[in-house]
């Protein structure tokens, strides 16, 4: 009773409604912005393109509702073969780095580690200097990776960024706890799998996001390293069909020309729409495990 008569009371000032108008109406400016580009995509990829092709201006619906280029699109079968190529990747690669991520930031966290401080520098060095593109290509082919799936999934096993932000998620977890389980007799495995894994879930599907995205998107690694088309991602496979369509525009034929500029923007939502569905998820289960921990915390 009393906090409603006092919320009653409180009277915002002048300046604080300017303040919060000002705030929505930027944030929706923002959003505006991020997210008109790839409505505009969407809506021309749906366009007839004759009529595309003459319409300059700021695009908020399809001109002319066609699906013609998503058909030329998948009707190449080798985008289903990236696709399915990209998902394998996607999967493995993801769980490849987890593993190796979350082991890697366990013993980084351990105290107790000698020359634990020198080992963390040594790795983070790694951010900012490397060898190069050609000795990376040697290792792989003197070790027999080399038009390999291994070539695509091994070389990125731990990234660097993410290995610390885990090493500071377990690092941050009370002692007691690990001492406490040390007392009834854990071992390093029991430690890691029943106390620090379930306490760094919501740092882990961050890292499920990085990872993925990032797998997702790779296809410089399958150009430098594959031979076998049937192995190559879907973004490979795309970056060739945009390549293709480009020199199809400038052969003069006019016919030809409006459905190389369809299938540009069918290829873009491609290989863009699936992986901004599963964007969310992660995200998602974030927000309900902090919301949890709240709760637990009152």
């Amino acid at each position: 009773m009393k906090m409603k008569t006092l919320n009653r009371t409180i009277r915002r000032s002048s300046g604080e409604k300017i303040f919060d108008i000002f705030n929505v109406c930027f944030m929706v400016l923002m959003m505006i912005i991020c997210i008109y580009p790839f409505w505009y995509v969407i809506c021309a990829s749906f366009s007839k393109a004759s009529l595309l092709m003459g319409h300059p201006g700021i695009l908020f619906r399809p001109l002319g509702f066609t699906t013609e280029a998503y058909r030329k699109v998948f009707s190449n079968s080798r985008i289903w073969i990236g696709y399915a190529n990209t998902i394998f990747y996607v999967i493995a690669g993801t769980l490849i780095n987890l593993v190796t991520t979350v082991l890697g930031a366990y013993f980084l966290s351990r105290k107790d580690v000698p020359g634990q401080k020198t080992i963390t520098v040594l790795i983070m060095f790694t951010m900012y200097f490397s060898g190069g593109l050609i000795p990376q290509f040697l290792n792989i082919q003197q070790l027999g990776l080399y038009d390999t799936r291994w070539a695509i999934l091994l070389p990125g096993a731990v990234s660097t960024f993410n290995l610390i932000i885990m090493r500071t998620s377990m690092a941050s977890i009370d002692s007691s706890l690990e001492e406490s389980a040390r007392l009834d007799g854990a071992n390093h495995f029991t430690i890691l799998t029943r106390i620090m894994v379930p306490l760094t879930k919501p740092t882990m599907a961050v890292l499920v996001l990085y990872y993925g995205v990032g797998h997702w998107n790779s296809w410089f690694s399958a150009m430098i390293y594959l031979d076998d088309h049937n192995k190559e991602p879907l973004q490979l496979v795309i970056r060739q069909i945009l390549i293709l369509s480009s020199g199809l525009s400038g052969m003069g034929d006019s016919d030809t020309e409006l459905i190389a500029e369809a299938i540009k923007y069918a290829t873009i939502v491609v290989a863009t729409a699936p992986i901004l569905v599963l964007y969310s998820f992660p995200k998602k289960y974030c927000c309900i495990h902090s919301y949890r921990n709240i709760l637990s915390r009152e």
